[in-house]
């Protein structure tokens, strides 16, 4: 064999051995990339955080059947009332939101609440004025022509149901966009030794319900009163602050363009 022949077979000897080296470490790579594909697969573990949904399978209040009207009746008698309008009849068709309690026994009191909504009719109660610090609020709403009734916290504008609040005796009717409920509550804090503890600011508000995800909108303010009202005291009178009167800058800017149209008059 000539030194040009042991060349080239040194050069294809050499380009084999390559080649099989080359070979040999893809084949060792392929286990690790198995490995990490099989890290990979770890991921679906990651399904477990699906258990959170489980917060939506609180127990719900159980509802029946309201077969009347709610009635103003004994409005100032038995019964605190709050409504808007003022004094409207919540046994009368029309847009009035109204709401009246009655001590029952303890801190066990009995409410009835109406308005209007195509989402939900809420009750609150708040021991400061600033509303919306974990208020208890209870709500009526309208699931696909049946009232579903929660209890929840306001908080910040924000309603997050718990349904740990003690409710008992709900019922519930809805009349197109009309919702009514009754239910009796054991309202926190509220004891009958003094009348300081069955103070509370009370509110009345509306919102919107996904029936769906059991979801409850931002509330809208019907109704605050001006001032802690005692629930055992029938015969307080609840004014809404929601009422009151135009702001003096409402009245300054109000002025202002009065006098500007005016001056325009004089020209």
């Amino acid at each position: 064999m000539d030194n040009i022949s042991r060349l080239m077979f040194a050069v294809v000897m050499a380009m084999a051995y390559m080649a099989m080296g080359a070979e040999a470490q893809n084949t060792t790579m392929a286990p690790n990339s198995n490995a990490t594909m099989a890290n990979v697969t770890m991921a679906p573990n990651v399904t477990m955080t699906s258990n959170v949904t489980m917060t939506s399978s609180v127990t719900m209040t159980p509802v029946t059947a309201l077969m009347v009207n709610i009635s103003m009746a004994e409005c100032k008698k038995s019964q605190l009332c709050a409504a808007k309008p003022p004094d409207c009849d919540p046994a009368v068709a029309g847009s009035c939101f109204f709401v009246s309690i009655k001590k029952s026994l303890g801190q066990i009191f009995s409410f009835q609440l109406r308005g209007v909504s195509s989402g939900y009719i809420a009750v609150g109660l708040s021991k400061t004025s600033t509303q919306g610090q974990n208020d208890t609020t209870y709500v009526c709403a309208n699931n696909n022509g049946k009232v579903k009734f929660f209890t929840a916290l306001l908080d910040k504008g924000v309603l997050t149901i718990n349904n740990k609040l003690p409710v008992e005796s709900v019922k519930g009717s809805v009349n197109g966009q009309t919702i009514q409920c009754t239910f009796s509550a054991t309202v926190p804090n509220a004891t009958a030794t003094r009348s300081i503890d069955t103070n509370y600011y009370l509110s009345i508000s509306n919102g919107t319900f996904n029936s769906v995800t059991d979801t409850l909108g931002s509330p809208q303010a019907i109704l605050n009163s001006d001032k802690a009202v005692d629930l055992n005291d029938p015969n307080t009178t609840v004014l809404n602050s929601l009422n009151s009167a135009p702001s003096a800058f409402c009245l300054s800017q109000a002025l202002l363009i009065l006098i500007g149209v005016l001056g325009m008059m004089m020209l």
